[in-house]
């Protein structure tokens, strides 16, 4: 394989969720410059269709396609919709995400954990089944978007931690079982980002002050320093790496 190839896109079709701003939106450009026609998903379409323009703006190819990560109907449509316009993808990347509640577990109510659960367990688990039934004649690669959390539980993130773990364990299931069908299987742990998400993390300065403590590189990362992972795991580069996850923290995990 030569050095252009590795990174050659040209002719996928990739999905990413969770599209329309931070880490996503960032992935969504990057794997258009690598050549794929990028699907645009998240819940707001009107979000989803400026990300969209300005990959277009840049000479990528893109769709936008409205879907709640939360709603197995919403998720049966987007699919229904890719089958149709014969955009079923070859790439997926998982990254959709919520964490309603910001606090101690104790304080947390059932409905809150449901829709945490919903959307980071259950949400990345079906869309992954959905893409996969339609990757099996073909091969592809999934990058399901877990978090450090996953690895190292944070006060007042527990729920949203433990949904991150079982991201990790579903993520090493599914590389075992879909390897058959040359389906790869990956998942990237971002460290603290500058994102809306984040907001309630990065935007409290005595937090972050103490949060910057933990991490060597002592700066919080830009989602244009997550992408390049994802990107990578879904590219030929990394034809030989399944069932991993990697760790784009500044070495707070370290």
């Amino acid at each position: 394989m030569d050095n252009e190839s590795l990174f050659d896109l040209r002719g996928k079709t990739a999905l990413v969720t969770g599209a329309s701003r931070g880490i996503g939106a960032a992935t969504a450009h990057l794997l258009a410059s690598y050549g794929a026609h990028v699907v645009v998903s998240s819940r707001k379409l009107e979000s989803c269709e400026q990300v969209v323009a300005a990959i277009r703006s840049a000479g990528g190819k893109a769709s936008a396609c409205a879907a709640h990560i939360g709603d197995v109907g919403s998720i049966d449509a987007l699919f229904a919709r890719l089958d149709g316009e014969d955009l079923l993808p070859d790439v997926l990347v998982n990254n959709a995400a919520t964490n309603p509640h910001f606090g101690p577990m104790l304080d947390m109510d059932l409905a809150a954990f449901d829709k945490t659960v919903e959307v980071n367990i259950r949400g990345y688990f079906y869309v992954s089944v959905k893409a996969a039934r339609t990757m099996r004649e073909r091969g592809g690669a999934i990058v399901n978007v877990a978090s450090v959390n996953g690895r190292r539980a944070a006060p007042g993130q527990g729920v949203y931690s433990l949904s991150k773990a079982a991201i990790l364990s579903m993520t090493e299931g599914f590389a075992k079982e879909l390897a058959q069908y040359k389906i790869r299987v990956n998942a990237v742990l971002p460290g603290l980002t500058d994102t809306k998400f984040a907001g309630a993390l990065t935007q409290n300065p005595e937090l972050l002050k103490h949060l910057l403590r933990a991490i060597p590189l002592g700066r919080i990362a830009q989602p244009a320093e997550i992408a390049p992972m994802i990107a990578f795991l879904c590219t030929p580069a990394a034809s030989y790496i399944t069932g991993a996850s990697f760790a784009v923290d500044g070495g707070y995990l370290a």
